[in-house]
């Protein structure tokens, strides 16, 4: 019994419930939207919030980049890179495998609201509208691009104030804890959310045919992490004559503890306490590791990319290569705001695709609530190569910079000792 108060066996109990309900009482399909559209609007409520005082944070604590000067600078580089590597990847392999290509289509408000949408996109309005004439209106509508460009402003001139900045972000970061307790309040709810969902899905026509739709995505979606983290990861590893299988073997311990709770939060400590030990600089892996939490979401980012040409391709739209490009661009963008959080890739999904024009609100509320039925099998993906591409990070900037004992980590992670002792160099 006691694993019935984990949350996702009991996320799997309402999906499983939701398939039962919806194919004996499909009359109940309404009933089940309605239950994924509240959740939505939950979810809706925090976006525009957590982004701010995330990215404000954010920002406004990397007066400690300034200090570390190059590592800063070369962490964030990589972040960048790597990053935008795992997001082409995700839309790559959306492109290729078509995860959401045969979904079945009924006749609704949505389809009507995809038709009406213009293909083409004018990116002097795009650019222009990013600039907020009235934040409190952004806020309002939650317009997260504009919000997005006030947070970046809002946290480079907090950072500018010093110790005054220092204790408004001090300020600023236990709301933000406010939030994410509020979120959690939410995935609390998310048995029930996924029950919903899943009723609508199987008490709607062709149920079980988007069942099978949804199982090729989130299978699709783990092999690319497995090919990221092994392949990409590894190849960088390679580079630094490093062994990505000895390395994930030293953190065995915490990649369970993230498969257990979804959550990359949840080992953040234990990964820069181990790190330490196998011979990284404290300097480079306390400034690494808690901004890569923000900068570097490896897992997040591939889901993002891949959920919206899910949604796109499952609605019919056969987005061009500028388009593309624009969903690139965005979620480049948004991502920057989704922490390790259980949830809060659903989050950053749903403010990325309020910012693309060719994806409309009636089209999106007909795909979300089934993607709520999943969320927490994806989110276990995401927070799990999200830890990898962190814990890779630090190692490789340490050895970058020539700030990790090699003796040290040899017989840590590689178990092997070198002949001669290598003098770490602290800049």
């Amino acid at each position: 019994m006691k694993h019935l108060s984990k949350l996702y066996i009991q996320v799997l109990i309402g999906v499983l419930l939701g398939i039962i309900v919806g194919y004996f009482f499909p009359s109940l399909s309404s009933v089940g939207k309605s239950i994924g559209e509240i959740y939505i609007n939950l979810i809706k409520m925090l976006i525009a919030p957590l982004i701010f005082f995330t990215i404000t944070t954010g920002i406004a604590g990397t007066g400690n980049l300034k200090k570390a000067g190059r590592i800063g600078g070369k962490a964030l580089i990589y972040f960048e890179i790597v990053s935008t590597i795992a997001l082409l990847l995700g839309i790559l392999v959306a492109n290729i495998v078509k995860p959401g290509v045969g979904m079945p289509q009924e006749t609704s408000d949505a389809a009507v609201a995809v038709a009406k949408v213009s293909k083409e996109i004018n990116w002097a309005d795009f650019f222009m509208h990013m600039i907020p004439s009235n934040i409190v209106d952004s806020f309002a509508k939650g317009d997260i691009l504009q919000v997005l460009v006030f947070s970046v402003l809002f946290g480079v001139a907090l950072s500018k104030l010093g110790t005054t900045g220092k204790s408004i972000t001090h300020n600023f970061e236990k709301i933000n804890q406010v939030l994410f307790n509020i979120l959690n309040m939410i995935t609390v709810l998310s048995p029930i959310a996924a029950f919903g969902g899943m009723l609508a899905t199987v008490g709607g026509k062709n149920g079980f045919a988007m069942l099978f739709i949804l199982g090729k995505f989130m299978m699709t979606f783990y092999l690319t992490c497995v090919f990221f983290i092994f392949v990409i990861l590894g190849l960088i590893m390679r580079f630094y004559k490093l062994n990505i299988f000895k390395l994930l073997s030293y953190v065995k311990e915490e990649i369970l503890i993230v498969f257990g709770s979804s959550s990359s939060e949840s080992v953040l400590p234990n990964i820069m306490s181990k790190l330490e030990n196998a011979g990284c600089s404290s300097t480079v892996v306390g400034l690494v590791i808690p901004t890569g939490y923000s900068f570097n979401l490896d897992g997040t980012t591939i889901y993002l990319g891949m959920s919206v040409l899910f949604i796109t391709q499952a609605l019919g739209i056969d987005l061009d290569i500028m388009q593309q490009l624009t969903v690139v661009g965005i979620l480049l963008l948004t991502s920057k705001g989704a922490g390790g959080i259980t949830g809060s890739g659903l989050i950053i999904l749903k403010s990325s695709l309020d910012s693309m024009k060719f994806i409309p609100e009636k089209a999106q509320s007909q795909f979300l609530p089934l993607l709520i039925g999943i969320d927490r099998l994806m989110s276990l993906g995401r927070a799990l190569t999200n830890v990898i591409g962190n814990t890779v990070a630090c190692v490789v900037i340490a050895k970058n910079e020539n700030l990790i004992d090699q003796n040290i980590y040899n017989d840590v992670v590689e178990n092997k000792k070198e002949l001669k002792p290598i003098e770490v160099k602290i800049n």
